[in-house]
This record gives structure tokens, sequence and C-alpha cells, in this order.
């Protein structure tokens, strides 16, 4: 049996030992391709992995820097994988297509362009599915990501292979995207830690469209709330190229996250009153859970907004749809490259290609009343949880379930609604882990909750959640795969 290799220290951590010269930047790079080499070919969550001994030479290179004092960044010398969806020039963004599958960016996305400036080199590219459509990150060009608790179960999506990578101590930190939940679930099926930050906290772009897609956006990952936050230090800041970016920067998020948290009010949204299914399990982990607010000093009620939750539904399907249909119609077009296509994606373009102006209007409407509905609950709370998943993590070999909790599925991602709610209000939600299942056929599988605050109050919400790192016992388990 090989030996077993002993935890990543914190990002924080990490890097205040490079910079005091503790820690070379090879040594660093050297224990994470060990990783990789030890549990890559299990889990297949790194992909386009660039050669070792260039990692090397660019690890030896930051050293240098160290060594004549140069001034550096946050993440100098920290191995990352950029999430195989975002253009990052060098490297292959094939956005899990068989369509792009050779294709290599000459530019970099805004928020790849700060990683690399803060210092981060780019080992590979962390797995998604098809286009980042779907919880459960798999492919024709990479294959299946694989859960770091259980191989023969679903790593989640779309940012499967970061949240695996982070599980498994392969990387320092990573980054996600989201925008039905494809940060905040596999953070939740991984049992690490993952922002959905505030609409326009994290600048998007360079793209064709700029104005009217609102709903997906790109934040942190890591095994902890600072390790989060120190990541989102980088991420966040105003840029002019990004028209609905926040003003500001990152430097708050780089301080501690150390906070007074008693008297916050937490509202348990649950199932919105049974209009949600739920695996067996998942309602009594995520309900048991709760107590652990009661540590930290805080109360917690349950509530649910009076809102129309079909009608939130279907605003979704609509936004959603002439989102995906106006950023892949021109593939679907073309007979040669709709044969490559996955049926969840054909089907995402033709439903938006079939809206009406006044249905999309309508979506537009629902989307801000129920943006108002939830201010109103903010008048008597904090913060709101709900649980991350409806589901514990799927068989790797089933693409999305047809039935949950009894109830028939009639899309392949209706089994994910319960993220739609901060995605549509653009609000901060971060997945934070509740524990594992006691259910059979699950037994040992992660679940999380959704930790989501007030308009821009992404801080809030990390000082929340770093709170909670600290109260509950399960916060440092460790994959069984870590101790073989």
């Amino acid at each position: 049996m090989s030996a077993t290799l002993p935890p990543l220290p914190s990002a924080r951590s990490l890097a205040a030992a490079l910079q005091r010269r503790e820690l070379s930047c090879r040594e660093l790079m050297q224990t994470c391709l060990a990783r990789i080499e030890r549990f890559n070919p299990q889990v297949n969550a790194l992909v386009s992995l660039q050669p070792a001994e260039e990692m090397l030479r660019q690890a030896d290179a930051c050293d240098a820097q160290l060594t004549r004092g140069d001034a550096v960044g946050r993440l100098h010398g920290f191995p990352m994988a950029p999430k195989d969806f975002v253009a990052t020039a060098g490297l292959p963004t094939t956005m899990g297509s068989p369509v792009f599958a050779k294709q290599v960016t000459p530019h970099d996305a805004i928020m790849v362009e700060r990683l690399r400036r803060a210092g981060a080199l780019f080992v590979g590219r962390s797995n998604t599915p098809e286009f980042g459509l779907g919880s459960h990150t798999y492919n024709t060009v990479f294959g299946t990501t694989r859960n770091a608790w259980n191989l023969g179960h679903a790593a989640g999506g779309s940012s499967g292979g970061a949240a695996v990578a982070l599980a498994l101590h392969m990387l320092p930190v990573a980054d996600g995207s989201d925008m039905m939940g494809s940060l905040r679930n596999p953070a939740a099926w991984n049992h690490v830690y993952g922002l959905r930050p505030s609409l326009g906290r994290v600048p998007t772009g360079p793209g064709p469209e700029l104005f009217f897609q609102q709903l997906g956006c790109e934040g942190p990952m890591g095994r902890t709330p600072e390790d989060v936050a120190w990541l989102l230090s980088v991420q966040a800041g105003y840029d002019a190229r990004s028209p609905l970016s926040l003003a500001g920067d990152g430097e708050a998020f780089a301080q501690p996250l150390d906070s007074e948290l008693r008297g916050q009010r937490i509202a348990w949204l649950g199932d919105l009153g049974g209009h949600l299914p739920m695996d067996p399990g998942v309602m009594s982990l995520c309900e048991s859970a709760l107590r652990h607010f009661d540590t930290l000093g805080c109360s917690v009620a349950p509530a649910v907004p009076a809102f129309d939750f079909n009608a939130l539904w279907t605003a979704w399907l609509r936004l959603r749809g002439f989102i995906v249909a106006g950023a892949l119609r021109g593939l679907h077009a073309d007979p040669a490259t709709r044969a490559q296509l996955k049926p969840e994606a054909c089907w995402e373009i033709e439903q938006g290609e079939r809206l009406s102006a006044a249905a999309l209007h309508g979506a537009a409407v629902t989307r801000t009343q129920w943006h108002a509905a939830l201010l109103k609950l903010f008048e008597r709370f904090d913060f709101l949880v709900l649980p991350a998943a409806q589901v514990f993590p799927l068989p790797a070999d089933v693409h999305w379930p047809r039935e949950v909790g009894g109830r028939a599925m009639d899309t392949y991602h209706r089994w994910m609604e319960v993220t739609i709610g901060p995605s549509l209000a653009g609000l901060p939600a971060m997945a934070i882990p509740a524990g594992f299942s006691q259910a059979e056929g699950t037994r040992g599988l992660p679940m999380g909750l959704q930790l989501i605050g007030r308009p821009g109050a992404d801080l809030d919400v990390l000082r929340m959640a770093h709170g909670w790192h600290q109260a509950v016992p399960f916060a440092n388990v460790q994959p069984p795969l870590l101790q073989q």
C-alpha cells in the first residue's frame, strides 16, 4: 500500500509560508503533482494536464522571484486548474464538447487573467459536463469525473472536477462557475465549500454578450471558508470590460473572517412547503445539521416565501433557454455540429428558440417579483438556508434521475430546482457541508446546505460559513481514498 499523503495546509497559510521561504514553490508543486499522480487516474477530476517538468520549471521561476524580493500576488506559486469552460490562453478550452475538443483560446477570461496575475500556475483544467449543462460531470471528450468519497457515484457539476480535486487535496483552491448550482452542488457532494457570489462580484467576460446573461457567474471553491475568501479576494473587483461588475476590489475578503455571530436569525426554507421533492434522508440530514447554528448563538425558524413556485420554475426555464439558445444556436443549426451535441443541449436550444418576446418579458417580471419577495423575507431574517441538492450523489453511470422522492422529473435538470432561487435573485449563496447520509444505498455520501445572504452580503455569508466550519464536528473529515 502506498504511503498516506498528508493534507495540504490552508491557502492563507500556504501563501504565508511561501513568502517567508519556509516552503518553496517547487516543493508545493511537487506535493500537488504527487497527489494528482496518485488520485487523478481514479477520479478523472483534472484534464489537459501539463508536463510535470514544465510545471516544475515554472515553480522554480516563482522561487527565483521570491529570492529577488520581487512583489508577488496572493496565489504566487499556487498550482491551479481553471475550469474547462472559461477561456485560458495557451491551454485547451473544450467546454466538454467534441466540437471544441482541439480549441486553444488565444486570450484569458478576466477571472483567469486575475489568477495568472496573482501568480497561479496552471497545471491543467478541471473537468466539466458538455457546455456546463447538467449537475453531473461527464462528457465524450474526457469521460466521467467520479465522487471523491465513493468512486461509484457522481461528482456533481458542472464544477465537478474542481470539487473533487479540492476534496483530494490535489489543488490548494479552485475556481468554479454556477448557473443552476454548478458550483454549489459539487461542493456539497464532495464535502467542500463553494460560493456563488453576488451578481457582478466576479466580473465575467470578455465575451460576445455581457448585458443580458445574468444567471451564470464564476466564483471560488475551497476546503474552508477562509480558503474560499482568499481566492475571492483575487477574483473580485470592478472591471470596465464587464459592465455589470460591482464597484470596489476584493481586499475585504483577504481579511480574517472571525466575527460575532450571536443573535443572527436564520430562515429554514426546507423543501419550500412541499414544493420540492427530496430523496429519502436529505431533509432529515439537513434539518439535523441546523442545530449547529444554535452552537453559534443563532436562531433558526421555518419560513417559506409567499410565492408561486411553479411560476418561478417556468420563468427559470425561459430565461435559461434564452441564454443557452443564444449561445449555442449556431452549433444546432449546422447538422454536422448538431450531431455532436448531447440531447440535453439540443433540448435547451430548441426550448429557447420557441420563446416569444412576451414570454421572455413575463419571465423577467416574475424574476423581479421573486427578488422583491426575498427582500421582504430579509426584513425578518439575516440569512436563508436551503438544502444544496435534492438527492445524494447519483450513481456515476446515471446521467440524471428520472424520479425524485416518488415524483417524475419532467426535464433533465428539474432535480436541481432547489438551486434556482439564489441564481434568479442574484444573491450570494454558499454551499456548506451538512454531514453524511445514513440512508440505505447512499450511506457515507456527503450533502450540504445553501447559506444565502442579502444582496451584496458576500462577506457576511463567508463569516457565517467560517463560524459554521468551526462549529460542526464533521468539518475536517477526509475522504477514505486519502487514507489509502
